[in-house]
């Protein structure tokens, strides 16, 4: 074995490591911890469950629709007020602060992350294809 595969094994293992201790210190952030309670709180929720479930079998009815031509803008408001109808019920808006406030955060590290990178390590990372 040269020594230039054994420090490129070293650098994967560190890498492989740095990556599981960054999941792991993910998993311990204030903003992922409010994430799973606020999940784990809808998914508890009967009402929130019964809304959810009203929301998205109009939203798979309406998608339908469009694809058909068939959807009118009375469809469209009505898929919307399901929705504010979801969101409303405040388990669920807490479910969504605490999202929106993990998305964030979790923006942040990925621009730490590319910053040295020069790319968009989540993009990439994601293994979404850019034309």
């Amino acid at each position: 074995m040269s020594i230039d595969t054994e420090s490129a094994e070293t650098t994967e293992s560190r890498v492989d490591e740095l990556s599981v201790e960054l999941g792991e210190a993910i998993e311990a952030m204030p903003e992922y911890e409010a994430f799973e309670e606020a999940k784990e709180a809808v998914e508890n929720d009967e009402e929130a469950q019964e809304r959810i479930t009203e929301f998205e079998e109009f939203r798979e009815e309406f998608m339908l629709a469009r694809q058909t031509g068939e959807a009118t803008q009375e469809d469209l408001r009505e898929l919307q007020r399901k929705q504010e109808r979801l969101h409303d019920i405040p388990v669920m808006s807490e479910f969504l602060q605490a999202q929106n406030e993990l998305e964030l955060r979790l923006q942040e590290i990925n621009e730490q992350i590319s910053a040295p990178l020069k790319v968009d390590f989540g993009q990439k990372a994601g293994g979404c294809c850019e034309d």
